[in-house]
């Protein structure tokens, strides 16, 4: 899966990475699925659109080298037995169920035509997995002609998978569970490693990560409340939840992220994360609260150098005690200890740190995953 975010404009520090509109073009994206099967939907998602969405088309196939497919794969998708859709604002599309057999860990190219003039209202900011953007109608294409590329999803938000399974765990959190820092195009988030230990047992991980996601407050994408329904309480056969957010709360207040908040207090994100607790048990999900990492020279030599400060390594902390000694969550996995330095203990362990002191890199992101006891995630 692949959150839904709403667009923002040019006050905002970071591009969005996309156009603002597109007219008679494919984007076609590449996405890894959890566990295999043999029949699929998409799910288009017009989310944040303000007027409705026509797709002319669209296709799977299984992904090839680079943009590729692979030979005799492509199969065309529909929607209520027709070949194109009008999505209504706010409103999903999900295909008709086609045929196509991959293996867990598979790697599907999905191919998605905007005849129209659409605005490009409803993405995911962080894919950490090249796409392409050509012109004309190319999802019947099996070697596609590019005009440009983003990491970005467009629209695109879930890939149904009709397989045997065990149930699904949902990870919600913001840029370290989304994959800021991982190497792009090679599915090492920890989610991804994640993924590959539970593949076994036929249990489905999904990704619901938003760079820049925050418990409290909107920006990249709503608070994580507010979308703990569609991302989480929604997703079919979920047994548990590992929510990581909060970081972005305490430390965006005072940048040029949030240059007029101010940071919230310990009462008011523990507030939040109980409001989260709630929702899950009455909706009969384990709740899994992990501790937030060490964060200290974050983003340093950056226009964001002011992102960490002791007062706000101190709110950390405390919001970090709460979570290991409350009782709150059913289980939780305390990844400051995992990805802090033992001779440092507020920074990231140099093994770790993807470079920029605040995201783990691949090495970090198979510890995260590593150190989750299986057992303590799903009950047993």
């Amino acid at each position: 899966m692949a959150s839904p975010q709403p667009i923002w404009g040019s006050e905002f520090s970071f591009p969005t990475k996309i156009p603002a509109s597109v007219k008679d073009q494919t984007f076609r994206q590449v996405v890894r699925v959890s566990l295999g099967g043999s029949r699929i939907r998409l799910v288009f998602s017009n989310a944040y659109g303000d007027k409705p969405m026509r797709i002319g088309g669209a296709s799977v196939g299984i992904a090839g080298k680079g943009n590729a497919l692979e030979t005799g794969t492509l199969r065309k998708m529909t929607f209520g037995g027709k070949g194109e859709i009008v999505v209504p604002p706010g409103a999903p599309a999900v295909s008709d169920p086609v045929n196509i057999a991959f293996d867990e860990q598979g790697k599907l190219a999905i191919s998605l035509y905007l005849p129209d003039e659409t605005p490009l209202t409803t993405f995911h900011w962080d894919g950490r997995q090249t796409a392409w953007f050509g012109k004309g109608d190319q999802t019947e294409a099996d070697n596609f002609t590019a005009t440009r590329t983003t990491d970005a999803r467009v629209f695109l938000s879930d890939v149904l998978v009709n397989a045997p399974n065990e149930g699904a765990v949902v990870v919600i959190g913001d840029s370290i569970t989304d994959g800021n820092g991982a190497t792009v195009d090679a599915d090492t988030r920890w989610p991804d490693f994640l993924a590959r230990r539970l593949a076994p047992q036929r249990i489905a991980v999904l990704n619901a990560g938003i760079s820049g996601g925050r418990l409290l407050q909107d920006k990249m994408g709503v608070n994580v409340a507010a979308r703990l329904k569609r991302d989480v309480l929604s997703q079919p056969n979920v047994k548990a939840a590992i929510v990581l957010i909060g970081i972005n709360d305490i430390s965006w207040p005072g940048t040029d992220f949030a240059p007029d908040q101010t940071v919230p207090s310990a009462e008011e994100m523990i507030a939040g994360y109980k409001q989260l607790i709630a929702l899950a048990e009455a909706n009969k999900i384990r709740l899994i609260g992990a501790t937030l990492p060490p964060f200290e020279g974050a983003l340093s030599g950056t226009p964001l150098g002011n992102y960490y400060h002791t007062d706000k390594d101190a709110l950390r902390q405390e919001i970090n005690r709460w979570i290991r000694e409350s009782g709150a969550f059913d289980a939780i996995i305390d990844f400051d200890v995992v990805l802090r330095d033992p001779d440092h203990p507020a920074r990231i362990d140099p093994a770790f740190d993807s470079g920029d002191h605040l995201h783990p890199g691949d090495a970090g992101n198979r510890a995260m995953a590593d150190a989750l006891d299986l057992d303590a995630l799903l009950g047993r």
